[in-house]
């Protein structure tokens, strides 16, 4: 079992910069890929980026290459989602996920286990 908690959120003015972090209980973090996904109200839960087990590979979608980097610290069990450039549309709750083993995915679906969210809201 894994427990994953996302802090970092808030809100930020358009162009600004936030970090989130997601910080995972147990001691088998190194062996989970991790993934950040956002909700932005009536939309579906969507992909931004993840990790692999070993921080060697990474992922990202479209819209947020060249903004977001994700990296991780295994020896803190913790996951960051750097933002940097935020627009209005990156609001949403941002959720950390984790997905045992050494497939990275890229769909909800397909993770185990999940934070509670953390809310970013960007204004213009």
């Amino acid at each position: 079992q894994v427990q994953l908690v996302e802090s970092g959120g808030g809100l930020v003015q358009a162009g600004g910069s936030l970090r989130l972090s997601c910080a995972a209980s147990g001691r088998t973090f190194s062996s989970y890929a991790m993934g950040w996904f956002r909700q932005a109200p009536g939309k579906e839960r969507e992909f931004v980026a993840a990790i692999n087990w070993r921080g060697v590979t990474t992922y990202y979608t479209d819209s947020v290459k060249g903004r977001f980097t994700i990296s991780r610290d295994n020896a803190k069990n913790t996951v960051y989602l750097q933002m940097n450039s935020l627009k209005p549309e990156d609001t949403a709750v941002y959720y950390c996920a984790a997905k045992r083993g050494i497939v990275t995915p890229r769909r909800p679906g397909d993770y185990d286990y999940w934070g509670q969210g953390t809310q970013v809201t960007v204004s213009s």
